[in-house]
Parts: C-alpha cells; structure tokens; sequence
C-alpha cells in the first residue's frame, strides 16, 4: 500500500546504503515507506558517507578456496582488538554474498574482469584479496546510484515518499515509550509528525564534530542524539576510527579527501620526508596492518619529527591514475600528481565504531526503533573497523530491518502529543571540533578528555533557528557522550588510545561503556539521564 503522507508502515532517517537497502527491500516486501534525508531535492543521495566510499565492499567469494566467512570473520575479529561480538559478526559476514547479490540484482556495476568475474583487491587487515569496487575507487557513488534507481519504480507507484531538505528533530513515543513515529523540520521550519510502527534511524556517523574528517557535512552524530533523548543504549562511543591516510592541506577544515586503503593494497608505501618507511616493525602486515595500528604509526611519525604531515608513496603503483581516478582527482586539487609526487597524508576522523545498540535484526532497546549503518552498534566492528566491512554491514542489516518492520506493519500506532525541540545546549561548532581534535584525537588522555567535557558541560542554552543549530545541538550532546565514554574506559584498545593508559585490560568488557542500558556496566549515565544533561525547551507543537 502507498504511504499516506503522514504515516507508514516504516520511517527511514536517512539516505545512505543501510537506509536505501531497507526502504527497496520494505517495498518489495509490499510496506509503505517514508524517507527522510537532509540531502537536496535535486541530488539527495549526494551527501551521504556512502557517496564518498572508495574502497569497495568487503565479501567473501564463495567460489575461491582461499577465502571463507571463516577467514573473514578472522581477520574481523583481529582487527576489532579483542572487542568485536563473534556470534553477531558471523552472522552478517555471512549474509554478505546474498546481500551483494542483491545489491547487484537492483543495477549496481562493479570492476570485473573480461570473463565477468569481479575484481577484488586488498586492504588493510584483510590475509586475501577479497574487496569488490566500482570505478577503480568509487564504490561508494556506484551502490548510492543504483540504490536510487532501484528506489524510484516504488517512488512513482507511490509506495515510498521521500522528504528531502527535512531533518529530523525527535523520535516520537507513546505513554509505554516504544517509537511510534518522528517528528521532522523541514526548510520553512516547519514541524511535521509521521507516525509508523518501525523508525529505522540510518544518519551515519559523527566525523564532522572534529576539525578534519573524511565524513560529508551532515555527518554531526544527530542519529547518536535522537537515540539518546529516546533512551536507546549506546556503546563504544569511544572507538572513533582515524583512517590514516587523509589528503593533508594546511588549514583546510571539514570534509577532506580520503585517499583509499585500496592504494596501499596495490603497493603504495607509507613514508617520511626521507622517503623511509614508518610501519616497518611495527606489525607483520606493515603498511596494510589494521588501521589503529597504522594510524597511530603515523600520528606518532609526526609526533616524533615535529611535522604535520607524513606521506603516501604511489609512484610504483601501476597506472595509479587510472586505477583510483577519485583519489588522483583529489590530489591533482592541491598541485600534486601521485605518478610523480608524494602524497602527503594525516588521519582524519572517518568512522565511529559503536553507535546506538542493536540486535541481529538491528533492534534496539527501545521498541519499534531500529539502527543500521555507521550510527549502530551491531558488534561486527569491536574495538576498531576492518576495512570495507561497513558497505556490507548496511547491506546486509538494512535486509534486516526491513523483514523487521514487515513482522511490525500490523501493530498499531495511536498519535501522540510531539514536542519541538526550540532551545538546547549547543557549544560553537569550530570551538567543540578544535576541542575534539586536540583532547579525543588518535591519542588522549584523561586532561584532554576532562578539557572537553568541561566545554561541554559549561556551554550555554541556546535557540535552535535552524538545521545547523539542531545540528550543532546534536554534536555537542554526542561530543560529550564519546569523552565521557573515552574517560570512562581506563586502558588503550583498538582505536582508543590512552597515553596515560597505555596498556590494555587483560579482556576487554563489551559493556564497559554502554549508555543507556540498566543492566550494563556504564561510566555512571544512562540513555534518558544523558539526554536530560542538555536541557532543552520544547512546547508542544499544535
């Protein structure tokens, strides 16, 4: 059945891989579906986290000998440090096929050879070549592509509507608190409330509250708030993953080019100014070690050399610009060519590894609201992402949600009074992202931590006028959650690294940080009580 404006059978906060495999596959499923997306109405897809994925998708081939989900979950596990859910991680790295396979049924085009067998190369913490791209490094735009294709025979039949330039401001709840809608700003400021029994929130992740990311603007950490101030548990806010190897430009803020791990799985080497390598004993796989372990190696060559940048050697890579023609674009941006000239490379903040707390089905603690993509927490990525796994995670539990949200089209949802968030806590964006880059960066200590979360807990209530107000309010809410969770967990692990605490914990607790959940060890907050620390002002909107 078609939506009927203001209700449907599932709402879908956002519109990146998670969020557009779940609303194809509700439709197919015969469910109404609603879409909302900060993006444009022009181009909505063209400023999601999937856009600018470059290396590809992580899958095993079932037909190779030298790979199994065996393998893969191997190397998974490895890279997770100790923290990754073996059990939910099996779980979705075997689906992966049958999801790609899906994938590829709705139109997506990858690299493949003559015989039409798919490409597949290396990245870091991968033992074989198991990754399909697209483009050479443009994985991302060709799924965020085909997912729209795939999406709009169920747009024009009515089935799925998508709001564009709409941000959503509030999950709504009934008097038992399950989620039974949201409530959504779009750009007149105006307030509207769509009721459903499932509320997917698939809003990526948290980049953008640090100073150099490698997310698109939107990437504020608003699906983290929402599911907060809904009493969702969250977990392992502390493992925020820094790729390595981000284009480095002197003063540049914001979203900054990533140059992909696929370059370095074709042979490009990891440098200093000298042109000597800075992974060499430090771990077996060297520059394709997992990516805390080498961008802490990078971070620590600055460190030591007093420089601000480190390099990415990609002259020995053959036809490199052919080959990974976004990341030669985004090079030659800055005066440079990689067939000539060194790269120079920092980490940059790119993906948070925790999020809001799900189960197989990408359920969470609160009931009739669902989380897939970067913004959950399935336990697939542990204390540190494996390469290329998150394409296939959105995938594989975007199917999921939506078989979820068929078993719920039946359950009722009565409307419910919405608040309108007017006024919240919300610190300066460039000061909360300086404050987060030098106190919860590649490496943090308790001073640094304690630094920004007394900027977060002095900062001052203010209105909420526009998108960027909201979002700010989203990201400083969040920003605060990751400190307290860093400070909270006293030991280094993955891509949480303390040097006052440069040891690991002899095992590694999956609650440790876990917000929200009663039952769980947390640093001392829950779900509502956190929300409840950035008060807002929100009449009922009539």
């Amino acid at each position: 059945m078609a939506h009927d404006g203001n209700r449907a059978d599932l709402v879908v906060v956002g519109a990146g891989v998670a969020g557009l495999t779940a609303a194809i596959h509700a439709a197919e499923l015969g469910l109404s579906v609603i879409v909302v997306t900060k993006g444009s109405r022009r181009t909505p897809g063209s400023d999601t986290s999937t856009r600018y994925a470059q290396g590809g998708i992580a899958v095993v081939d079932p037909t190779d000998p030298a790979d199994s989900v065996d393998a893969h979950l191997a190397d998974t596990v490895a890279a997770g440090a100790g923290h990754t859910d073996p059990l939910a991680a099996r779980s979705i790295l075997a689906d992966g096929p049958d999801a790609v396979a899906a994938l590829i049924s709705w139109g997506a085009r990858f690299d493949a050879h003559a015989d039409g067998t798919l490409l597949r190369t290396r990245e870091g913490g991968h033992s074989v070549r198991r990754i399909i791209h697209a483009g050479g490094d443009a994985t991302g735009a060709e799924v965020e592509r085909a997912l729209w294709e795939a999406l709009r025979p169920h747009m024009v039949t009515g089935r799925v509507g998508v709001r564009a330039e709409t941000m959503v401001i509030a999950i709504a709840t009934d008097s038992e608190g399950r989620a039974v809608g949201v409530t959504a700003r779009d750009g007149t400021g105006r307030a509207v409330t769509t009721h459903a029994p499932s509320v997917l929130l698939a809003t990526g992740g948290i980049g953008q509250i640090y100073a150099a990311t490698t997310n698109p603007e939107g990437s504020m950490g608003d699906g983290v708030a929402l599911a907060l101030r809904a009493g969702a548990a969250v977990a392992d806010l502390e493992f925020v993953q820094f790729h390595p190897t981000m284009l480095y430009t002197a003063g540049a803020r914001g979203r900054r080019t990533l140059i992909s791990e696929a370059v370095r799985g074709e042979g490009a080497r990891l440098v200093d100014a000298a042109g000597v390598s800075i992974t060499a004993g430090v771990h077996p796989l060297g520059d394709l070690a997992p990516r805390d372990v080498v961008a802490h190696a990078v971070h620590s060559a600055m460190v030591a050399s007093a420089r601000s940048c480190m390099y990415l050697d990609a002259r020995d890579v053959p036809d490199v610009a052919q080959r990974f023609p976004t990341v030669t674009a985004g090079v030659r941006a800055i005066g440079l060519d990689p067939r000539t000239d060194l790269i120079p490379i920092v980490p940059g903040a790119h993906y948070l590894c925790g999020g809001v707390v799900t189960g197989e089905r990408g359920d969470t603690t609160v009931d009739g609201l669902f989380a897939a993509g970067e913004v959950a927490r399935t336990g697939l990525h542990g204390a540190n992402r494996l390469a290329s796994n998150s394409l296939l995670e959105g995938l594989v539990m975007g199917r999921r949600v939506a078989q979820a949200a068929a078993d719920r089209a039946g359950v009722p949802t009565a409307p419910v009074d919405v608040e309108m968030l007017t006024r919240a806590v919300r610190c300066d964006r460039t000061v909360l992202q300086d404050a987060m880059s030098a106190g919860a960066g590649v490496t943090r200590d308790a001073a640094g931590l304690s630094a920004v979360a007394d900027l977060v807990a002095g900062a001052p209530v203010r209105p909420l006028r526009s998108f960027a107000d909201v979002a700010d309010a989203a990201a400083t809410m969040v920003a605060g959650a990751v400190v307290a969770a860093a400070l909270h967990r006293d030991e280094s692990r993955g891509c949480h690294r303390r040097a006052d605490r440069p040891l690991a914990d002899p095992v590694s607790r999956l609650d440790w940080a876990r917000i929200g959940d009663p039952g769980a060890v947390t640093p001392g907050i829950d779900g509502m009580r956190w929300a409840a620390a950035t008060p807002i002002e929100s009449p009922v909107v009539a």
